[in-house]
């Protein structure tokens, strides 16, 4: 009797222990995201139901602090550009992987999935998944299997950033897709399989997923310790402080400001650390009578606002931009304009375009109330909202929409109905590398192509950036970065607000945890005490 009750004992703390590994996170989204392979709900979406499920050919290595995050070998082991073509690169695939199904990772499977995104003639090509990925590679034009294990994709130009974009097309099981008998909506309930440390357990729409470890993950090296993963959509964040507070959730996204203080009274963990994210206004130059035609209005702006009010209003949790680059990156350059909060030289820019007391500027943001990166929008808003008004007599009116409908129209044509007369967006940049620049102010990434949503052209960028695409000499990829970057502040197509901080709180039972200087996350690192 006495050996039952002992065995029983121990499954209980078996059991117990088991529950302990299960780390639930409140994400600042208002639903989960989709969950067949490629998440929407813009970045928040692949930090968690991107990466720690579904991998694509090359990763990020997230395990450090002290430098942005490089690139790591991913499900290819290597990669190099073609020796007679620099449009064309090659990738060694990893052997040895199965998904989460079982069936075997192959250059058969990379092809499926390229052509799910590329080749809208396919069963698999998947309409949503396939806007966002070729937003984020738009310059993808080809790809072909070599042979069982290598595979070759062609770009429209010469790119020597092109891993960054390989980085975010990720890859899910062929077999998901035809188990569901060929229907993605099918294969959204279940979700689909990927190659991660964790796989989809359970889906429940507007409410959570849960994620599995995958014990027979390839890099074993990295293999989770934690058993289960939680993932909640609570949208309000002080519904998410009452949340960490109370239980029910171990971490939360973007703690409200002010609710920091009592957190850390109570023990709790504030995390917050310096990565390349801005929070910006996007300004609208294509728009029919657009204000924002004038570089002197763009440059006004960027005087008119008080961003260290801003960062006092976040409790510290941010710091000022003045560039799409913070003013300490080695890249940034040496531009004319170091904006700073300059009412007089603010306004003095707008009385040369025309714009007075009598007759002030005026017009439409579209905002959100929350969303992935999106920091505290409503009360950021309200803030610039009066300190336009006070600092320089401009008027701005909101246009509040859900997080996902602000996404989809980064890429809605000038005087777009979907707008409502916005001549603004905000939508953070989560990430400031080369392919990134290349998505958001490149000319040939103007909608529907990519994200320069401003419709911005500068020849002096466009002939830096075509300088940089072409080599891969780090020597001049800064060099020419810094000059690409100048005009991004002389003639800047954004409005610079600030820099995200990164800020989470957390229960004192998650250990582990690395904030590395990237969007990304490593959930692998994370235990439970």
């Amino acid at each position: 009797m006495r050996g039952a009750l002992a065995g029983i004992g121990c499954a209980l703390l078996v059991a117990q222990a088991a529950t302990a590994q299960t780390l639930r996170i409140a994400m600042t989204a208002s639903d989960i995201p989709t969950t067949t392979g490629m998440p929407n709900n813009g970045f928040e979406g692949m930090r968690f139901l991107g990466y720690p499920v579904f991998e694509s050919l090359v990763l990020w290595d997230l395990t450090t602090t002290d430098r942005l995050a490089p690139l790591r070998p991913g499900l290819a082991e290597r990669w190099e550009q073609s020796p007679d073509d620099p449009k064309t690169w090659i990738f060694h695939l990893r052997r040895g992987v199965t998904f989460h199904d079982g069936t075997a990772f192959d250059a058969d499977a990379v092809i499926w999935n390229l052509e799910r995104y590329f080749n809208k003639d396919v069963p698999q090509f998947e309409p949503p998944a396939a806007g966002i990925v070729r937003a984020r590679a738009p310059i993808t034009t080809g790809y072909r299997k070599l042979d069982a294990m290598t595979v070759a994709i062609t770009t429209a130009s010469p790119a020597s950033y092109y891993p960054y974009m390989a980085a975010l097309i990720l890859l899910s099981s062929p077999a998901s897709f035809e188990k569901a008998g060929r229907d993605w909506a099918k294969v959204g309930l279940v979700g689909s399989a990927g190659t991660g440390p964790f796989r989809i357990g359970s889906v429940a729409p507007r409410e959570r997923v849960e994620l599995i470890r995958n014990d027979g993950y390839w890099d074993t090296a990295k293999k989770a310790k934690l058993e289960r993963v939680v993932l909640q959509p609570i949208p309000e964040a002080n519904a998410r402080l009452a949340a960490l507070r109370t239980g029910q959730v171990d971490w939360i996204e973007v703690p409200p400001a002010d609710g920091i203080p009592s957190l850390k009274q109570a023990g709790f963990s504030i995390v917050t650390g310096s990565y390349p994210h801005v929070w910006p206004w996007f300004y609208s130059i294509g728009a029919t009578n657009s204000p924002f035609k004038d570089v002197k209005v763009r440059q006004a702006l960027n005087y008119c606002i008080d961003r260290a009010g801003i960062v006092e209003l976040l409790n510290g949790t941010a710091e000022p931009a003045v560039g799409w680059l913070k003013a300490s990156d080695p890249d940034f350059g040496k531009p004319v304009n170091r904006y700073g909060f300059d009412p007089a030289k603010g306004k003095a820019l707008l009385a040369q375009a025309g714009y007075s007391a009598q007759k002030p500027l005026s017009f439409k943001v579209m905002i959100s109330t929350s969303g992935s990166g999106q920091m505290s929008p409503l009360p950021m808003n309200e803030f610039l909202q009066a300190n336009l008004k006070e600092a320089c007599g401009v008027n701005v009116e909101f246009v509040v929409s859900e997080w996902q409908v602000l996404l989809n129209n980064m890429r809605a044509l000038p005087d777009a109905p979907a707008l409502n007369g916005s001549l603004s967006l905000n939508i953070s940049s989560p990430s400031s590398d080369v392919a990134v620049m290349a998505r958001y102010f490149a000319a040939a990434g103007a909608p529907p192509n990519g994200f320069n949503f401003a419709q911005w052209k500068d020849d002096v960028f466009e002939a830096a950036f075509a300088k940089l695409a072409a080599t891969n000499d780090p020597k001049v990829v800064a060099e020419q970065t810094a000059i690409a970057h100048e005009r991004l502040v002389d003639n800047p197509p954004w409005l610079y607000i600030v820099h995200d901080l990164n800020p989470r709180a957390m229960s004192g039972k998650v250990k582990g945890f690395v904030s590395p200087q990237s969007w990304f996350v490593d959930l692998t690192l994370v235990s439970m005490q």
